[in-house]
């Protein structure tokens, strides 16, 4: 078997455990479901700086949102196979190292991207007013993003021996990403010493690059820096998970 044998066999695996947890998809959904709408419509009178409706602001941030929190924690599951003997006995098969990694980060970014999707279609619904070459552009920049924390995360769960641990460092990490990237409102409503510090945060190109899509603006610099930023971190998020996930883990 070859690395793209192994990483769909792995893939599927995963994908039709994620199918069965109806549970889990049906409450991954709630948190940013809510913020559409029960937050969105307490902004759509204000002025945002923007250049665009409220919603051209909101769903973005929500979009990244999504990403950041569903991406960041699905190391977890790979944990538990550790801990349960599961990845090992997977290990001991013919498999390639790395298709565990790829397949369930796959897994994941087509998990999360769907969620995306049904996001934008309440968009709409609320009142999100964007050109569908906007709307792609985004999710892409969404896939990316999945694929960097989903990796990054299975790295962690890899270094970890609990899922106390592994909540305590994602929980840490996330935190300071929310509040300094721009989620919710742009950065450019902040304090000029906050602003500054956000431009040290990687996801707050994301975030920009995706509002300037769903406003339809494609040839600027902040689509620009927000590719070149997000196809990096999704480069970097890939190797260094890879690195992890070859080391004897913890």
């Amino acid at each position: 078997m070859n690395l793209l044998t192994d990483t769909g066999v792995i893939f599927g695996r995963a994908l039709r455990a994620t199918l069965r947890s109806r549970t889990q998809l049906a409450f991954a959904m709630l948190q940013p479901v809510l913020f559409l709408a029960l937050f969105g419509p307490l902004l759509t009178e204000l002025d945002l700086g923007a250049g665009g409706s409220s919603w051209q602001v909101l769903v973005p941030g929500v979009l990244v949102q999504l990403t950041l929190l569903g991406g960041s924690f699905v190391g977890i599951g790979l944990l538990m196979d550790r801990n349960t003997g599961v990845l090992d006995r997977i290990r001991a098969t013919p498999v390639s190292p790395l298709a565990p990694l790829l397949g369930r980060t796959l897994r994941d970014v087509v998990q999360l991207l769907a969620q995306s999707v049904v996001l934008v279609l309440l968009g709409l619904a609320l009142g999100l007013r964007a050109p569908l070459g906007g709307v792609l552009l985004g999710l892409l920049l969404v896939g990316l993003l999945a694929a960097a924390l989903s990796a990054l995360s299975h790295g962690l769960a890899m270094r970890v021996r609990t899922v106390p641990e592994f909540a305590a460092v994602a929980n840490t990490a996330a935190m300071p990403l929310m509040l300094l990237s721009g989620l919710l409102l742009p950065m450019t409503l902040a304090p000029g010493w906050l602003d500054g510090a956000s431009r040290a945060v990687p996801l707050r190109y994301t975030v920009d690059a995706v509002r300037e899509a769903f406003l339809g603006h494609y040839a600027n610099g902040t689509v620009a820096a927000g590719v070149a930023v997000t196809v990096a971190l999704a480069g970097l998020g890939l190797f260094a998970g890879a690195l992890a996930f070859r080391r004897q883990p913890a």
